[in-house]
């Protein structure tokens, strides 16, 4: 038997048709042209279409390559990093020659090769409250494939007081999610629906310890093409009007399992509007991370090199040998350790036994201040707040294991 599914409301086109398609266009569309729901007219939709993808990264990577294959005339891409070599195993947009590129022009690239008549609008930026709402001026639509859960309030209360649509992803290790977002759709042939919002589904975002980024908990590299073509499909059938879209439903995919399960989701009637955007410190607080700007990172961290030489120096029986905490977890251990770190993750640290942790550490430091390492420097902030919440001196390691093996140990593999 098949469960039922929630109802999707049925909705009008989201962008008006453009010109009418050249030859050129009416051969390389020519299987759209075929279908019901999108059609001539429904090409024309999509080639007038501006849709701003937040993120050229797991999830972007399909996406971006699938609307361009669409025909939709503008996609915009919002990314501030660059390619690494541990993104090629799920990020399919780049490839090995692009590593140390800019995802932005990496994913221009890609997108030309793909389709040379879309226009790439590179926004080389980190989504800020700052710039959020000028970056989404003048689009359709957004695809939000952000991997941190600050971005993603920031992009729903944007996008809220922008009145435009957001089509979301998540991932975790093999499981994904979609949804559509849009707090205040139009009505359409089922009449007046209901508004749904990323905080609605999520008032607030879990502790950090239960939701490890993919760099920590790991992700199935295949998965994302999954989702991400799922968020491109949905972008498509917003632009046209086919079918109904998965607003109001939140769409659950197990990997391991094969199987998808849609959840009936609601707004909630005592969140306020969204007519402002907090400062970013509001969003990073919110969602755990503290006010960690670059003023206080600067005064709270240490390089690599300054802890090799203290460990050096104490090694010649010069000063004492410098306490390093490792708060990744243990495979990462396994794959790239620094001799002699102590390891507590930063779960344990974040978790309900927090106080044990804590004492453990300081039992290890024995009055020492505590250099906390991570991969990259954002877990050991964590760690190194919560440590001096405690009454501990703490200091970052800056860069993390990646940069000690570029500053320190080129033995010590990056990954």
């Amino acid at each position: 038997m098949r469960s039922a599914l929630p109802t999707a409301p049925s909705l009008p086109p989201l962008v008006a048709p453009g010109p009418e398609l050249t030859v050129e266009q009416v051969g390389r569309f020519a299987r759209h042209l075929s279908l019901p729901g999108i059609g001539v007219e429904g090409q024309r939709r999509l080639a007038a279409a501006r849709v701003l993808v937040v993120g050229a990264g797991g999830l972007g990577s399909p996406a971006l390559l699938y609307l361009a294959a669409a025909g939709v005339g503008t996609l915009g891409v919002v990314d501030d990093d660059v390619v690494d070599a541990s993104n090629l195993q799920r990020q399919v947009l780049h490839g090995t020659a692009d590593v140390g590129r800019a995802k932005t022009a990496s994913a221009r690239d890609a997108v030309a090769d793909v389709a040379p008549a879309v226009t790439v609008v590179e926004h080389r930026e980190r989504l800020t409250a700052a710039n959020a709402l000028e970056v989404l001026r003048g689009y359709d639509l957004v695809l939000d494939g952000a991997d941190n859960f600050a971005t993603r309030y920031l992009v729903s209360d944007a996008a809220e007081i922008a009145g435009v649509p957001v089509v979301w992803g998540g991932l975790y290790r093999y499981q994904g999610q979609v949804a559509t977002f849009w707090a205040a759709p139009p009505a359409g042939a089922d009449g007046e629906p209901q508004g749904v919002t990323y905080r609605d589904v999520f008032p607030e975002p879990p502790p950090a310890a239960l939701a490890p980024d993919c760099a920590t908990g790991g992700v199935l590299g295949a998965l994302c093409g999954t989702v991400g073509s799922v968020m491109a499909t949905e972008a498509i059938k917003l632009i046209t009007g086919a079918g109904r879209t998965l607003l109001g439903r939140l769409a659950v995919y197990d990997a391991l399992d094969l199987t998808w399960r849609h959840l009936d989701v609601r707004p909630d009637p005592s969140r306020e509007p969204v007519t402002a955007l907090p400062d970013d410190a509001a969003y990073a607080t919110f969602c755990g991370l503290g006010p960690v700007g670059p003023a206080t990172m600067e005064d709270e961290s240490v390089s690599p090199a300054a802890v090799a030489a203290l460990r050096a120096a104490a090694a010649e029986g010069d000063g004492v040998e410098p306490y390093v905490l490792d708060v990744r977890e243990p495979w990462e251990v396994e794959l790239a350790a620094v001799a002699g770190a102590d390891l507590v993750g930063l779960g344990e640290l974040l978790g309900p036994d927090r106080d044990g942790a804590v004492l453990r550490v300081a039992e290890r430091a024995q009055g020492r201040p505590v250099h906390v390492l991570c991969k990259m420097g954002g877990r050991a902030a964590q760690a190194a707040a919560v440590l001096r919440e405690e009454g501990l001196p703490a200091r970052v390691i800056a860069g993390g294991i990646l940069a000690w093996s570029r500053d320190v140990d080129p033995s010590v593999p990056a990954y």
